[in-house]
């Protein structure tokens, strides 16, 4: 890297992240959130397709009379299908691709083309009254939100400080169900018209954030991460000083600290490619804890309560569906703010175990069976709904955003793109796979299911929460850097959460790493020459 400056390390006896606080932090915050509204117009396509598609309005244009079900129109289950699972399918497409793109857009600038591509495919969805134009709009939109996705998270991964990380990511959670209640909420009100307005006002919303996040881009720096993996140093110590409060020594520490990381793990492998992600033990773990992170989110079956949830009420015959989904969603906002003030206080494999997968599997359990038992009562549709509640408390509130949290800081810094994108696109993947399949078992024209569906989700809570317990490691309040040197350690995930981190940062910042039971650094010492 051409402008290197080479420098001794320094050591301050109180860690950066622990000696400013928050308020002084304001401007890396304030970057972040802006690139967290990347998720609104996600939460805010799943919030209204799930409405649309009990929309009368809608379905006089792309469905058929039905009598026989509640409302007398339905969507055949093949276009229910397509309409919810183009869009997953496109950011599987985009996300599979973010290693590339990486290599040649930047972060700031790939979220700006994914703004733009979403007016464009926006534009198509209201245009048309043809199934297949909307079908290529929810195509482009899902590529639009892949990379909104993907490279948001990138970013907000790599310029948080270690100690705000989890609290960044969890407002990246906030604002997916924010607008999710946003599109509900719109549905509820905009079902009443009797017409095309009915769908086509909703639709509308989606212009606003990629407008408003284009105008904002401008002013925030760019990835201080991707500035250094490009050789542009100079630029990555120019964004770090925008971003962080600290003293210009603390500045060049933090960026000879990400430098030093990639100088290590282009020691081992000269290029960046994708088959680097499996090429060695090291980096092979790394990408398949990623992965299954993430995919927990398809794993709890989350999928198909967002996408299908006011269809989902309306052909269970459970009360007014879209009031009973504007409940639903503001019950995991209300979550999702909750765990944000928690987030920097408890670590992610608890919470991710205890509070979340297990209470989805028990909720979707209890949900299947309530209803075989006694299908139709009204008794039994207000425990599927308060069930229901139950359920996203656990979902909104703990794994969504612990699995997006861990699948972006466990890649390795070189890969970090490669990695989180493959990791990112089997997620969307495993979430097309419920939205495509879920008509068939929901769906009157199909298998009829309803409720019963939930039996399918259980094990599968049950098996995720399992994996979580044994294979993911604690990485809280640890810098990229920090979590490099601990895989590099080859630690066993148990040991993740006491280890004393002795490498880059050293001395005290090192000291200042993980919980207060720590063994000694002797011992850490022996244990990292030993391996």
């Amino acid at each position: 890297m051409a402008d290197d400056e080479k420098g001794s390390s320094t050591v301050s006896e109180t860690p950066p992240d622990e000696k400013y606080t928050m308020k002084q932090h304001w401007k890396c915050l304030a970057a972040c959130t802006l690139m967290s509204l990347c998720p609104f117009q996600y939460g805010l396509d799943f919030g209204l397709i799930g409405g649309l598609q009990a929309m009368i309005g809608f379905l006089r244009v792309f469905g058929y009379e039905d009598i026989n079900v509640p409302g007398g129109w339905n969507l055949s289950t093949e276009r229910q299908q397509l309409i919810s699972s183009l869009m997953t399918l496109g950011a599987f497409l985009s996300s599979a691709m973010a290693g590339p793109i990486a290599c040649v857009m930047s972060r700031r600038m790939t979220v700006w083309t994914a703004s733009l591509l979403c007016i464009v495919s926006n534009v198509v969805m209201m245009a048309t009254t043809n199934i297949a134009g909307l079908y290529a709009g929810r195509l482009l939109l899902g590529i639009a939100n892949g990379m909104f996705m993907t490279f948001s998270q990138l970013y907000i991964q790599e310029c948080s400080p270690a100690r705000y990380r989890g609290l960044m990511i969890s407002s990246f959670q906030v604002w997916t169900s924010v607008g999710t209640l946003v599109g509900t909420v719109v549905d509820n009100f905009t079902a009443k018209i009797d017409g095309k307005d009915a769908y086509l006002i909703p639709l509308g919303l989606i212009y606003i954030v990629p407008v408003f996040i284009s105008l904002g881009l401008p002013f925030v720096p760019e990835s201080p991460r991707w500035l250094a993996q490009h050789g542009k140093l100079n630029r990555a110590r120019k964004a770090l000083r925008w971003l962080r409060p600290g003293t210009e020594s603390e500045i060049e520490q933090e960026v000879r600290d990400i430098q030093a990381a990639l100088e290590t793990e282009m020691s081992r492998e000269k290029s960046v490619a994708v088959w680097d992600m499996f090429r060695n033990a090291v980096d092979r773990r790394r990408t398949m804890l990623a992965t299954c992170a993430l995919t927990v989110q398809g794993a709890s079956g989350a999928m198909y309560m967002i996408a299908y949830g006011t269809y989902f009420f309306q052909m269970a015959g459970i009360g007014d569906a879209f009031e009973n989904a504007c409940i639903l969603i503001s019950v995991g906002v209300v979550a999702i703010l909750i765990n944000s003030a928690l987030v920097t206080h408890f670590g992610r494999r608890r919470v991710f175990l205890v509070s979340g997968l297990t209470l989805c599997g028990i909720a979707q359990l209890l949900t299947a069976v309530i209803y075989h038992v006694n299908p139709g009562a009204k008794s039994t549709g207000q425990a599927i709904v308060g069930l229901s509640v139950v359920y996203i408390l656990g979902y909104n509130g703990m794994v969504a955003t612990y699995a997006w949290i861990s699948g972006g800081e466990l890649p390795s810094q070189r890969l970090r793109s490669y990695t989180f994108g493959f990791a990112t696109a089997i997620g969307f993947f495993a979430a097309w796979l419920t939205t495509f399949t879920a008509p068939y078992f929901i769906n009157p024209e199909s298998l009829n299911w309803g409720p019963k569906y939930g039996y399918i989700w259980t094990p599968s809570c049950f098996i995720s929460a399992l994996w979580v317990y044994f294979f993911l490691p604690e990485v809280k309040d640890r810098t990229l850097e920090e979590i490099d040197e601990m895989f590099e350690a080859r630690l066993p995930a148990r040991k993740f959460r006491k280890y004393v981190c002795v490498g880059h940062a050293g001395g005290a910042a090192g000291l200042a790493c993980g919980s207060d039971e720590k063994e000694s650094a002797d011992v850490v010492h022996e244990e990292v020459a030993r391996i």
